[in-house]
C-alpha cells in the first residue's frame, strides 16, 4: 500500500475554513489531516464534479475524456449516456461503462429514460422500463438521467411514468429537462419526482422552479451558455445550485472545464465556499457519489491549486493516485474498440430537391448561444418550381437523413447559420443522431452527407466541392484517436467552416441541436418539421 503526505493550505468545505496543514494518504484513502503552524504556499481542496454531461459530445470515449479533464481538476462526472443509447441501446451504454473502467477517473452513468427522446424520430434503439430496472439493479447505476419528455410526464404517459416509478422505488434521484416550463406545469413536473434541471435560460425561470423544490444546474457548455443569466443564484440560493457543462466539444475541453466556472464566480465576488460547494460538494451529496471531500477517511480525491483567484491546477489526485501535474496527464491511453450502427446508402443530388407549392414557408431560426430556436414564416425563394436557398437572406436549406435505414431526406429551411457557400454536416445530431446538414446548394448538401455515410459517422464540410471530414467511427459520435489530436482536428475543421461565412462561434455545435425535438420551438427530425411547442408535425408550407 503506497502512502504519501502533502502540505498546503487546507480548504475545508465542511467547516468552511482554510488552515495550514498536511494531508496524509494511505492507499486510496485520506488517513488523516494534520493542522500545522505553517504549510506550503499552495491550496488543497476537493476535486471538481461536472453535475451533468454527455461524454459523447466531447467526441471522445470516456478514457480519452478523462485524460483531458483531470488537467483542469475534474475528478468525476455525472454522465448521461443517452447519446450512444439512442444509437446502440444497452450495448452502447455498457460500452461506455467498460471503457470508463480502464482509467482512474470517477464516471457515474445514469439510466436514460428517453431513448428515443420522442416517438417522432427514428433512433437506433429503445430502452424499456425493464432495461431501466436492469441498469439500476444489475449495473448499479446511481440515478435516472434527464427526463426530457416533460409533456409525457404532464400527461402521465404510462411508459414514462413507469420509468420514474422504478427510480423512485429504488430511491434513485431523477434528473430533469424542462426548458421554459413554468408555473403549475413546472410544479406538476417537479411533484412527479424530478429533482434537477439544467435547461433554465433565465433567472426568473430558475427561481420559479426552485420555489417548487427543484435544484438548478448552472450550465455553461459549448452550445448553451447560461452562466451569465443564472450566476446570481450563487448568492440568493447557494444550497440549490451545481455546475455543469452538458455538452463540451473537444477543442474547448482542452482549454478548461468546471474550473473555469469556479474562477469566473470568484472573480464576480461570490463567496468562496458557496462556489466550491456548487462545484464539489452538492453533486456529490445529491447523487450520493462517494467522491472524497477532503475529510479524514474519505477517498483521496483532491486537487492542488496555486491560489484561490486564478485556480490554476497544479495537480490532481484520484483515489490517492497522481493523475495530472503541471499540465501533464498521467492517465495512459487505452485500446479503443469501435462499435457502431450505420446502415444508410449514398444519396443523390436530386434527393435534396424541394418542389414549391406555396409562397411562404416555416423557417427554423437559430438563436446564438441558445439551444432553443424560434419559429418564423418567410417568403420562399423559388427557382424553376423548386424551393432553393437564398443566401442573401441567410435562408438556407437543411436536411435530416435517416442513418439507420434508407428513406427520403426530411427537408426544411433555417436562418442564422450564415453560410455563403458549401455545406456543413454531422452525424452528431441530438438525440437520435441521424445525419443533419445545412448548405447553400443541393450538390454541397449531397457531397457532405455522402462523405459521412462513407465514413459511417463524422462531421464534414464542403467548399468548392472539396470535402473535409473528422471521422467518428464509434457510434458515429466519438473518435478512436487521442484526445488532444481530436481537439486539434476539430478546431481546424471548425475554423474552416467559419470560412464558409457563418457568424456563429461553432457552426457544428449549432447544427447538432437542430434535430432535437425536446428543445423549443421548432426543429427537424428525419420524419419532418416539428413544432415543439405544439408537440406535433407541421408542414414546410405556411400558406
Amino acid at each position: 500500500m503506497s502512502s504519501f503526505s502533502l502540505s498546503g493550505q487546507i480548504v475545508d468545505l465542511v467547516q468552511r475554513r482554510i488552515f495550514p496543514g498536511t494531508v496524509h494518504v494511505e492507499g486510496t484513502k485520506i488517513a488523516s489531516i494534520e493542522e500545522t503552524p505553517t504549510a506550503e504556499d499552495q491550496y488543497i481542496l476537493p476535486g471538481f464534479i461536472d453535475a451533468h454531461i454527455h461524454i459523447e459530445s466531447s467526441m471522445l470515449v470516456p478514457s480519452e475524456f478523462a485524460r483531458l479533464a483531470v488537467l483542469h481538476g475534474t475528478v468525476a462526472t455525472v454522465s448521461d449516456p443517452h447519446e450512444i443509447g439512442n444509437v446502440l441501446g444497452l450495448d452502447g451504454i455498457r460500452y461506455m461503462v467498460e471503457n470508463s473502467k480502464k482509467v482512474p477517473f470517477h464516471f457515474f452513468f445514469g439510466a436514460s429514460p428517453c431513448v428515443p427522446a420522442t416517438p417522432f424520430e427514428t433512433a437506433g434503439a429503445t430502452l424499456t422500463p425493464e432495461d431501466i430496472r436492469t441498469l439500476f439493479e444489475e449495473d448499479q447505476f446511481k440515478y435516472l438521467s434527464e427526463v426530457m419528455n416533460f409533456p409525457g410526464v404532464l400527461s402521465q404517459e404510462p411508459d414514462m411514468m413507469e420509468k420514474i416509478h422504478i427510480a423512485q422505488s429504488l430511491n434513485k434521484p431523477i434528473d430533469g429537462h424542462s426548458p421554459g416550463l413554468r408555473g403549475e406545469d413546472a410544479k406538476k413536473y417537479i411533484d412527479a419526482g424530478i429533482s434537477t434541471d439544467h435547461e433554465c435560460t433565465s433567472l426568473d425561470e430558475a427561481l420559479d422552479k426552485i420555489q417548487y423544490g427543484m435544484k438548478i444546474l448552472i450550465r455553461e457548455g459549448s452550445a448553451a451558455l447560461n452562466y451569465e443569466a443564472l450566476h446570481p443564484l450563487l448568492q440568493s440560493h447557494p444550497d440549490r445550485v451545481m455546475f455543469c457543462s452538458d455538452d463540451k466539444h473537444p477543442n474547448e475541453l482542452v482549454k478548461g472545464h468546471i474550473n473555469l466556472l469556479v474562477k469566473r464566480s470568484i472573480q464576480l465576488g461570490y463567496d468562496l465556499f458557496d462556489v466550491l460547494r456548487a462545484a464539489c460538494s452538492h453533486p456529490n451529496e445529491h447523487y450520493d457519489l462517494g467522491i472524497g471531500q477532503l475529510q479524514e477517511g474519505d477517498p483521496a480525491d483532491f486537487i492542488v491549486v496555486d491560489n484561490l483567484k486564478e485556480f490554476d491546477i497544479r495537480s490532481t489526485y484520484i483515489n490517492g493516485k497522481l493523475v495530472a501535474s503541471e499540465g501533464k496527464s498521467f492517465i495512459e491511453r487505452t485500446p479503443i474498440e469501435a462499435i457502431n450502427r450505420f446502415h444508410c446508402t449514398p444519396k443523390k443530388e436530386e434527393d435534396f430537391e424541394l418542389p414549391a407549392t406555396e409562397e411562404h414557408i416555416h423557417v427554423i431560426q437559430i438563436l446564438p448561444g441558445e439551444l432553443i430556436t424560434k419559429k418564423q414564416i418567410q417568403k420562399a425563394k423559388v427557382v424553376d418550381g423548386k424551393y432553393v436557398t437564398d443566401a442573401s437572406r441567410d435562408l438556407l436549406k437543411m436536411a435530416v437523413v435517416n442513418r439507420y435505414q434508407d428513406t427520403p431526406p426530411a427537408m426544411a429551411f433555417v436562418q442564422g447559420m450564415g453560410l455563403k457557400e458549401g455545406a456543413v454536416a454531422s452525424s452528431v445530431a441530438h438525440d437520435s443522431h441521424n445525419i443533419v446538414v445545412v448548405g447553400v446548394d443541393d450538390a454541397s448538401l449531397c457531397e457532405a452527407v455522402n462523405e459521412i455515410i462513407a465514413a459511417k459517422g463524422g462531421i464534414a464540410m464542403t467548399k468548392n466541392h472539396q470535402v473535409s471530414l473528422l471521422p467518428l467511427p464509434i457510434a458515429g459520435l466519438m473518435s478512436d484517436q487521442e484526445g488532444a489530436e481530436v481537439a486539434s482536428n476539430y478546431a481546424t475543421l471548425k475554423e474552416a467552416s467559419l470560412n464558409l461565412g457563418s457568424s456563429l462561434p461553432d457552426p457544428f455545435m449549432a447544427l447538432s441541436f437542430l434535430a432535437l425535438l425536446v428543445i423549443p420551438s421548432i426543429k427537424l427530425s428525419d420524419k419532418g418539421l416539428f413544432d415543439v411547442d405544439a408537440f406535433k408535425f407541421i408542414p414546410l408550407n405556411a400558406g
